[in-house]
């Protein structure tokens, strides 16, 4: 595996690469890699002719300073892993390396930044949006590959390449869980013990939305799911929402012919989750 920290080398790499590999793929991550990562990378050498992964903790996206600061840094596992799976290359940059101006741009995102992440994580997605971009503007890939636990963030990715014109596709990936069903995230290793035996009462409550729904008033069903998840010690629910899978606009009611997805945000252990699940 190649590693790159300047912009100017790995640019300069990807240029003189490009006419033997002319399929790239790109996962973009912010370190402290797990199994579900590494499930990205692995779909991306299965398609890809040759395949790129960026290590960044961007803190644009950050709207809690406090949480920037708490994010894990594991960098040397996170290469040993990579090289486990066959990862092509790595792009490590510093902050001032994708950063150099200062200059903020924005993107018009629509729907998307007004609810749920967006409603929640003010500034978010811009930062989101940010970070990608110059990334996308670096690696120019052929296919990004990202994975569905951050489900309105896949969307975000497909709107801003739909803003940029650029010629690439997005591959949605399945959420990788724990055997106890709690999604994998960097930010399980904050969790004690107990906190994350605690924390499956989300999937648990996904999977209570999907069989209910037929049945239930989605009322009804979102209040049972918010009182399951205080008394299994979450301190704090952000949202319990239904959608359209497509648009992420909030669905009332369900004719069982459109898919949706359940997307739920919650906080155990000062630990804030995040996981969802499509209805088809």
């Amino acid at each position: 595996m190649i590693i790159y920290k300047k912009v100017i080398d790995i640019s300069v790499f990807i240029e003189s690469t490009r006419r033997i590999n002319d399929s790239i793929g790109f996962v973009p991550t912010m370190g402290a890699l797990h199994q579900g990562h590494l499930s990205l990378i692995e779909e991306s050498k299965k398609d890809c002719n040759l395949t790129v992964c960026s290590i960044f903790v961007n803190p644009t996206q950050f709207n809690d300073k406090s949480d920037f600061e708490k994010y894990p840094v594991t960098l040397e596992a996170d290469i040993a892993l990579l090289e486990s799976v066959g990862c092509d290359v790595l792009f490590i940059p510093t902050v001032r390396e994708i950063y150099p101006d200062n200059n903020i741009d924005y993107y018009d995102l629509g729907l998307l930044e007004e609810i749920l992440e967006g409603k929640y994580r003010s500034g978010h997605f811009q930062g989101v949006c940010q970070i990608v971009s110059r990334l996308l503007d670096v690696v120019r890939p052929s296919i990004v590959f990202v994975g569905q636990k951050d489900y309105q963030q896949c969307m975000v990715i497909k709107k801003l390449i739909q803003i940029k014109g650029i010629d690439a596709s997005v591959v949605i990936c399945p959420t990788k869980r724990e055997f106890t069903g709690l999604a994998m995230s960097s930010r399980n290793v904050r969790l004690s013990v107990d906190g994350k035996v605690a924390a499956t009462a989300i999937y648990k409550s996904l999977l209570f939305v999907k069989e209910s729904i037929s049945y239930l008033l989605l009322n009804d069903v979102k209040e049972q799911v918010e009182t399951a998840l205080f008394k299994n010690g979450f301190s704090q629910i952000d949202y319990v929402e239904l959608c359209d899978a497509t648009s992420l606009k909030p669905i009332t009611y369900w004719d069982s012919t459109t898919p949706i997805v359940v997307l739920i945000a919650a906080t155990i252990e000062g630990v804030r989750l995040i996981d969802n699940l499509v209805i088809s």
